[in-house]
């Protein structure tokens, strides 16, 4: 497998570094997972159907659990010992807390010149938020991501996932993946300092426009993919589910608005989005209104539009794509996993349906 002989020493908590490494173990990394005598706040967090919760599982199934107080120097040796053989190093303290625990960059650096080591934290570990706390949705609002995400009363309204964790995770990874192909011809690790404001900044692009030309908040229900455009838009249907238009290419625009006999809003589409939408937008609310959703469903199958129902949480595990690819997967007790993301044509990842007891490996890596 791709990272087989990579070892990861993950000292991280909650979902961005935990997301990160349970990549590379699905990928052939050596991934153990330093936790405190508490364990992973993770290990509490949401429901549960077996031994751990399912927020715990679906980041850290694969991984091997290592039980140590770091405040206790015979602990934090060990872990030293552990990190003079490794190849990676995650950590998501507040900034300085890892050098208070003589786990910074600099001491394990000394130790192992070919470690690559990332830190994760809200804003970076330099600045005027250095030591500020926060989580997600602390740092989608400072981003100005949540100011764009409105509710239908145009007040902010909270993301149905971590937006800013997960970007965070996915940009830490491709770091980890750069400074180990890097290494490879300079023998030399290196230190990623992920911010997960900027990671949340930097995946906005496509809706800069009006403040990077024009310096202003885009007007959120005029903007391109924010409520502006007919074809970008949620709809009510009849029995009070939703579906979405989500592709606002002229041919699919005429492709509906022939099915409609009313080729006349095309002109309004042809614009680009803004106000001008508002009776395209008002017809078509009117007209999805008149089905159900499931009509809808049937209604589309024929059609070359981006359509598509709003699903529940259960009806998108259930959905027959992901059946066909096999992404939820399913352990001898029935418990359900999330399969990885990444997929390689001759070296699948290889999915563990074990998350660790705490501190269950300990034995296996004892101190020298």
């Amino acid at each position: 497998m791709k990272l087989d002989g990579i070892r990861v020493v993950d000292l991280s908590v909650f979902l961005p570094g935990p997301y990160l490494t349970m990549s590379m173990a699905d990928h052939g990394a050596e991934v153990i997972k330093i936790e405190s005598p508490d364990g992973d706040p993770g290990r509490e967090i949401g429901l549960s159907d077996g031994p751990e919760t399912v927020f715990f599982r679906n980041l850290n199934r694969g991984k091997k659990s290592v039980r140590l107080n770091l405040k206790d120097p015979a602990d934090r040796q060990s872990l030293l010992e552990l990190c003079a053989a490794a190849d990676v190093f995650v950590e998501s303290f507040r900034p300085g807390v890892a050098k208070r625990l003589g786990v910074d960059y600099e001491t394990l650096a000394k130790l192992n010149p070919r470690l690559v080591y990332c830190s994760i934290s809200a804003f970076g570990q330099d600045g005027p938020y250095r030591e500020r706390p926060a989580h997600d949705l602390a740092v989608e609002a400072l981003s100005g991501v949540l100011g764009i995400t409105e509710g239908g009363d145009g007040t902010p309204t909270i993301p149905g996932i971590p937006i800013a964790d997960v970007v965070a995770a996915l940009q830490g990874l491709s770091g980890v993946l750069m400074a180990l192909l890097r290494r490879v011809t300079t023998g030399k690790g290196d230190y990623l300092d992920i911010s997960m404001q900027e990671s949340l900044v930097a995946a906005a692009p496509n809706v800069m426009g009006p403040t990077m030309a024009e310096g202003r908040q885009p007007i959120v229900k005029h903007e391109r993919s924010t409520g502006g455009s007919a074809f970008y838009q949620i709809y009510e249907c009849a029995d009070g589910r939703h579906l979405v238009l989500g592709g606002q290419e002229i041919k699919f625009v005429r492709n509906l608005l022939t099915k409609l006999d009313r080729l006349d809003f095309v002109a309004l589409c042809e614009r680009g989005p803004g106000p001008h939408q508002a009776p395209l937008i008002a017809y078509l609310r009117d007209f999805f209104k008149t089905r159900p959703l499931e009509a809808w469903i049937d209604w589309f199958a024929t059609l070359d539009i981006c359509f598509a129902p709003v699903n529940t949480l259960p009806e998108a595990l259930d959905d027959p794509q992901l059946a066909h690819r096999g992404f939820i997967l399913a352990d001898e007790a029935g418990r359900r996993y999330l399969a990885s993301a990444i997929r390689f044509h001759d070296e699948p990842a290889r999915i563990t349906l074990v998350a660790p007891a705490l501190g269950e490996h300990n034995a296996e890596y004892p101190p020298r």
